[in-house]
């Protein structure tokens, strides 16, 4: 098997809109929390999230271009132009035919089939929707459009596994890798779903925070008080890349993958396993897959998402792999920073992983005010406050609704 390399970044999330701004908002411990501007939520139970702040897409894209485009494809052009150009690639001296994309969304253009709608069905009744109203909102054409943009003639496809979705598109492009399949790939995910049908399904749900009153600390992870997650945007980036191909060329190299895993907890559509029986197995198969021991890990990326259930399954689990070492190393959730990016989520929290690594800090859990009897207080959950800590190995967890899990690790290189 060959080695596989990052190296090249990209991101734009709600607490920094480039990958220096990302760093420098979890070195901070910022929300990413506000009311939403995106549009009028006074009627909903929840009037919060956390969105892209101060975007303007005509900044980075051409204006026809841009408006052609779903704000979630929007968001992962940007993000896959920084990790490009982070990258250093020279994209003439490439073969464009081992270059590829796997890009995931868990739910597309959620904008765009929505305005259409209101528009179009609900609106004036008469059928003339836009002729971009499909290719702007399936979820596959963020990776066809970087595909297209930058002439890479590989493997082309997205994900789709909910909240897991950026992470089995990064899976996948360490497999074809490392198999001999590219030499490059980028992977990564967006999404843009804080709009009406969004904010309102997982309302109806009960999934999301309702605390209006208190939105800059309403995403609590491990929180006694936790009452759902924020709903998130953004986009992440990674170039994947094959170790010698990366070396050859004297690239910077951000982190090594060596391991990753799925599984499914094959139990019910929303509700985490109580034992967390398909996160114990995908961290498992994880570690399995890198050759190394739980001890070697320093860093757990959580899923975390702030719900009262979810939370408690995930560090259960953790306790069962990691057995006394759990206690050793450090936990945190960033969404209690950037809120859940959905289908993004695992690319966001990839790249926090790797940051971490690369400056040997531990982004911090904040929004902590009371600790939960449930939660085995001897975890160090990195409340509040970034943690300086030296990183050698990191590990990414994401799951999705329909009892997805995706783990991978990245180790400092």
């Amino acid at each position: 098997m060959k080695r596989v390399v990052v190296t090249g970044l990209g991101a734009i999330t709600p607490i920094g809109n480039t990958l220096p701004a990302f760093l420098e908002g979890m070195q901070k411990g910022v929300s990413g929390a506000n009311p939403i501007t995106l549009f009028d939520a006074t009627l909903f139970k929840t009037r919060f999230a956390c969105e892209v702040k101060g975007f303007v897409p005509e900044e980075h894209l051409d204006r026809k271009e841009a408006r052609r485009l779903d704000r979630f494809t929007q968001f992962a052009m940007v993000s896959a132009a920084e990790a490009l150009q982070s990258s250093g690639l020279d994209l003439e001296a490439i073969d464009k035919q081992r270059v590829g994309v796997i890009w995931a969304s868990g739910i597309g253009g959620m904008t765009t089939l929505e305005k259409e709608i209101e528009d179009h069905v609900l609106g004036s009744g008469v059928p003339k929707h836009n002729p971009f109203l499909i290719p702007k909102m399936i979820s596959d054409i963020a990776a066809g459009q970087i595909s297209i943009q930058y002439g890479f003639m590989g493997i082309n496809y997205a994900t789709v596994s909910a909240c897991a979705s950026s992470s089995h598109a990064m899976m996948n492009a360490f497999d074809y890798i490392r198999m001999g399949r590219a030499d490059i790939i980028v992977a990564g995910g967006s999404e843009a779903a804080i709009t009406k049908t969004g904010v309102g399904g997982f309302n109806s749900m009960k999934a999301l925070s309702e605390r209006n009153d208190g939105y800059l600390t309403a995403s609590r992870p491990f929180d006694k008080d936790r009452d759902g997650f924020v709903l998130g945007e953004g986009g992440g980036a990674l170039i994947l890349e094959e170790y010698e191909h990366a070396r050859k060329r004297g690239a910077h190299i951000f982190a090594e993958v060596i391991g990753a895993a799925a599984t499914a907890d094959a139990y019910h559509i929303t509700a985490p396993h109580p034992e967390g029986i398909g996160v114990i197995n995908v961290m498992n198969l994880a570690l399995q897959d890198a050759g190394i021991l739980p001890t070697d890990i320093d860093y757990i990326n959580v899923h975390g998402t702030s719900t009262p259930l979810g939370d408690i399954a995930e560090l259960k689990a953790i306790k069962q792999v990691f057995g006394d070492h759990a206690y050793q190393l450090n936990v945190s959730s960033t969404k209690s920073m950037t809120g859940h990016l959905l289908g993004a989520a695992g690319a966001a929290e990839a790249i926090a992983s790797i940051l971490a690594i690369q400056h040997d800090f531990i982004p911090p859990t904040i929004n902590h005010f009371t600790d939960d009897p449930d939660i085995d207080p001897r975890f160090n959950l990195t409340f509040n406050e970034a943690q300086q800590r030296k990183i050698t190995a990191a590990m990414s967890n994401t799951f999705g609704f329909g009892g997805h899990n995706a783990s991978i690790i990245f180790r400092k290189i």
